[in-house]
């Protein structure tokens, strides 16, 4: 400018690792299986295991490309285009340009339990960061908690004239620095902060000790808690630019962070502080709205 043993994608270009686990704050996923399908030697048969492969393998990993599947499953390049296209035209696939490639839908959900896509916060959360993006020119990215971070899931970076990144997908952020972790952090319970805090000791991949010092949150949270939002860590690079970010939640639970992102020294010429506030709290409110109606819609809930 986002617990079951996290299940770790391989790392791939361009990509950070990502997790997927399940708590009560809200987590997606279960584990695939690691074993190959059998293609077998009708046709037909050949045809079912060849689809079953392609999704198979895009479920190991967050987003993939024509070249990752053709080294997972070993199809030839023209069918996997052919086979994707297929799956896209039945809502099972999608391709967009601002994420890093192909990926399942939640739609997967009607074949089994082993969905591994996007969270439908962030399906649902697409079309409410567009607007944003389209309205205010700043980008506008959706976070979701991934074990110990923030994991940004969707980006309008590329949508954006004015943005500060020049890519954002997959960026692990600190819960305790960045906006969309802090949000998110101020969300959740007390318990399950100090559980988070002592999790992450030893830990300097994102943010220094002094950042996950307990005093030091319980006033970052109690702050972000009464203003209704949440802002970056001012000491955090890029210090040119700042983020703004409010949770999304649905049904009383937290699901992901949707923030925006601007140059200081440009705040007023795309919109104010407080208009960006508004504005994120209103695509909060309709995202978490547009998540109930795709659940009850698809009959899927997450536990």
């Amino acid at each position: 400018m986002s617990d079951v043993t996290p299940v770790m994608a391989p790392p791939l270009s361009n990509r950070e690792l990502r997790a997927d686990s399940v708590d009560s704050t809200e987590w997606f996923g279960t584990a695939v299986l690691d074993s190959p399908v059998v293609v077998g030697k009708s046709s037909e048969i050949r045809s079912a295991s060849r689809i079953l492969a392609v999704l198979q393998a895009m479920n190991r990993e967050p987003y993939s490309t024509i070249q990752s599947l053709h080294e997972a499953t070993g199809l030839p390049k023209p069918t996997l285009v052919r086979m994707l296209k297929t799956l896209e035209a039945g809502g099972f696939v999608s391709n967009d340009r601002r994420q890093a490639g192909y990926q399942i839908t939640s739609l997967v959900t009607s074949l089994s339990n082993g969905f591994h896509g996007d969270p439908l916060v962030v399906e649902a959360g697409r079309a409410w960061a567009m607007k944003l993006n389209s309205e205010y020119k700043w980008p506008v990215a959706i976070g979701v908690f991934d074990g110990e971070a923030m994991v940004v899931r969707f980006s309008t970076v590329h949508d954006s004239p004015v943005s500060p990144f020049h890519a954002t997908i997959n960026m692990r952020l600190s819960l305790f620095t960045r906006a969309l972790g802090r949000a998110y952090l101020a969300a959740i319970s007390d318990d399950q902060i100090a559980e988070l805090i002592a999790n992450a000791r030893g830990s300097d991949e994102l943010e220094p000790p002094s950042a996950r010092d307990p005093a030091f949150v319980e006033r970052m949270v109690r702050t972000v808690r009464e203003r209704g939002y949440a802002m970056r860590d001012a000491h955090v690079e890029p210090r040119s630019s700042d983020t703004i970010a409010v949770p999304i939640f649905s049904r009383g639970t937290v699901q992901a962070s949707i923030g925006i992102t601007y140059f200081r020294s440009a705040m007023n010429s795309f919109g104010s502080h407080t208009k960006f506030v508004a504005a994120l709290k209103h695509a909060a409110e309709g995202i978490g709205a547009e998540v109930d109606r795709l659940q009850i819609a698809r009959g899927y809930q997450n536990s």
